[in-house]
């Protein structure tokens, strides 16, 4: 049975979606907000409320699982030290997305907007 198998078709395959994945979470957390299409914003979001969840308690294990889904010291320091400790008495929704009027030009891409909510 293939329940909740359900995977965003961005990118040409396994290994360059999570890539992507990785490598928009860690612009999200670095610089707050992100332009994009919509597709990847809906993919990324889940990605990183849960990476977000696991910053909330400073552990060494939970360190290490984040930097196994970052793969960036430097993202995984900034999600410890700035990021997660605004969310402490949120328990969930620290991304928002917020749809763009305008499609881009090249190919007409609806885009959007993820930030993290402040």
């Amino acid at each position: 049975m293939r329940h909740q198998k359900h995977k965003y078709r961005i990118g040409n395959g396994p290994a360059h979606r999570v890539s992507l994945m990785k490598n928009l979470a860690i612009e999200v957390i670095d610089h707050g907000k992100i332009k994009t299409t919509v597709t990847k914003c809906k993919a990324i979001k889940p990605y990183v409320e849960k990476l977000i969840t696991i910053a909330k308690e400073d552990t060494v294990a939970n360190r290490r699982l984040a930097f196994k889904k970052l793969n960036n010291k430097e993202a995984v320091q900034k999600l410890f030290t700035d990021v997660a400790p605004k969310f402490k008495d949120r328990n969930g929704g620290y991304t928002r997305i917020m749809k763009m009027a305008d499609a881009r030009v090249g190919d007409n891409a609806p885009m959007a907007y993820i930030a993290l909510v402040d």
